[in-house]
């Protein structure tokens, strides 16, 4: 098992100053039916939804068509300019593939992210993938989204930097030159720690997305078990067992975190989270099978388990055997489970639902479409496709570019992109962002050169007019 993983870029620095005088201090008025025990977030048959604990009251905020997609999360976690929580949840697209002689889907992983006090949803990213079921094991926390993408020895792990603007995912390990990781459980707040458990030998480790290196887990854990939920405050840890429900024990998310030197030597570090008071690992009734999540209430006192097709809450002193205190969305098929911390500039009565994924999803499809004459099969040998990508927000050449001539492959180098069966697509992982990105594509080859530009969000570029909420991705033509 090698030590060092490849590094990844440090976390961007933020600042802000301000030359103003402040205003005098104020007790603010409270707001009518905050969420001062936070909303629990899920994903069922209908889709995303969010659930209110003090009222059993569920809305889905990003509805799904039954049988389309392979769901991971949701995760809550911070968005760029906005005071509250939101949602990121992954999809695989399960429709049938394209074959040669048939019509069909390019699977495509999506990150989305639903504002459900906006009723907004928007991509993060996609990506192509033919070879597996899609992402698993996502994990969030105030710095990172981290995420399992690939199957049997490939799997590898891919993390979001949640300080950042729109960019694309960042790989921390990848077979063969690192070893193929499950992401189990995050560190709460803005640590870099990450819980992974190896593929193979079952061990798990502390992976450090900020430094790129892996720390030992402080837990002895089985091979089987996860995924995890770490207590708001870092102190206590809730792990999915194989079967016989979920445990409860002490944990220390403050381990000395090694990072690289200038000279290639670990430097320890010490964090400044203090070391938990050792709890007697408790079983959460044992009679529950095994969990398909876990997640803390804001202070810690209860637990939402997803299991059976339903979210259980248990006190967190319950005694092992005792019958949840609260049972909700039974018979809705729940898979995932998070719970937020307080939002309380927000209530129940202001969720809001967003159009869902689906429009976004088929968009790419029909935008990443071969023009009827360069589907053929005399065709398809010969048609080449040229991708860029530019960021809309201001003026870029890439966006005027007609032909794929030698002198603008030499300017402007090209994404990795090939052609398919019916459609094209790049090739490299999370290749396609979301934002203010926008990507323009030349096909030639078979045909005269074709320019299209399109976006995961919408066509209209940033700069010329901001869209206000996520279109389809059709293509435009010029």
């Amino acid at each position: 098992m090698p030590r060092y993983l490849a590094a990844v870029a440090a976390a961007l620095l933020l600042g802000a100053c301000s030359s103003s005088t402040a205003a005098p201090a104020h007790s603010p008025t409270p707001l009518t039916g905050a969420l001062a025990q936070g909303l629990i977030a899920y994903v069922a048959d209908g889709g995303v939804g969010v659930l209110d604990p003090a009222t059993g009251k569920a809305t889905i905020v990003a509805p799904l068509k039954a049988g389309t997609f392979r769901v991971a999360g949701p995760v809550w976690a911070p968005a760029p300019n906005v005071d509250h929580p939101v949602l990121y949840f992954t999809l695989h697209d399960d429709r049938a593939a394209e074959r040669r002689t048939t019509a069909g889907v390019v699977p495509y992983d999506w990150l989305f992210r639903v504002d459900p006090f906006a009723g907004t949803i928007e991509p993060i990213a996609a990506s192509q993938d033919s070879q597996s079921e899609g992402p698993i094991g996502l994990v969030a926390n105030a710095h990172y989204l981290a995420l399992t993408v690939g199957c049997c020895t490939t799997y590898e792990v891919d993390a979001l930097d949640l300080t950042k603007e729109a960019a694309p995912l960042k790989v921390l390990s990848k077979p063969p030159s690192q070893a193929a990781f499950f992401t189990e459980g995050a560190v709460p707040g803005n640590s870099g720690l990450l819980a992974v458990r190896a593929f193979g030998t079952g061990t798990w480790y502390w992976l450090n997305a900020e430094a790129g290196v892996l720390n030992p887990f402080p837990l002895k854990l089985g091979p089987d078990d996860g995924p995890i939920a770490i207590s708001p405050d870092g102190t206590m840890v809730a792990v999915a067992l194989p079967d016989h429900g979920a445990m409860i024990q002490s944990i220390n998310s403050a381990l000395p975190v090694e990072s690289p030197s200038a000279t290639g030597t670990a430097v320890p570090t010490t964090s400044p989270r203090s070391t938990p008071t050792a709890l007697a690992p408790k079983r959460v009734n044992s009679k529950l099978q095994h969990p398909d999540g876990l997640a803390w209430s804001p202070d810690a006192n209860q637990l939402a388990v997803a299991v059976g097709g339903e979210v259980e809450l248990y006190a967190a002193g319950a005694p092992d055997g005792m019958a949840p205190a609260k049972q909700y969305l039974t018979g809705t098929n729940v898979s995932g489970v998070a719970w937020s911390g307080p939002i309380e500039g927000g209530t129940y009565a202001m969720v809001k639902a967003s159009p869902g994924p689906q429009a976004m999803v088929d968009g790419l499809l029909t935008a990443t479409m071969l023009p009827a004459a360069a589907d053929t099969p005399a065709n398809r040998p010969l048609t080449k496709v040229y991708t860029w990508r530019f960021d809309s927000s201001k003026t870029s050449p890439i966006e005027t570019i007609a032909d794929a001539t030698p002198a603008v492959l030499a300017s402007y180098p090209p994404l990795n992109t090939g052609v398919l069966f019916h459609h094209w697509g790049p090739i490299d992982s999370w290749a396609l962002v979301g934002g203010c990105y926008r990507y323009r594509v030349v096909i030639t080859g078979s045909i005269p050169p074709t320019a299209t530009t399109f976006g995961l969000a919408g066509n209209t570029l940033c700069s010329a007019k901001p869209t206000p909420s996520p279109t389809a991705a059709t293509p435009s033509h010029s």
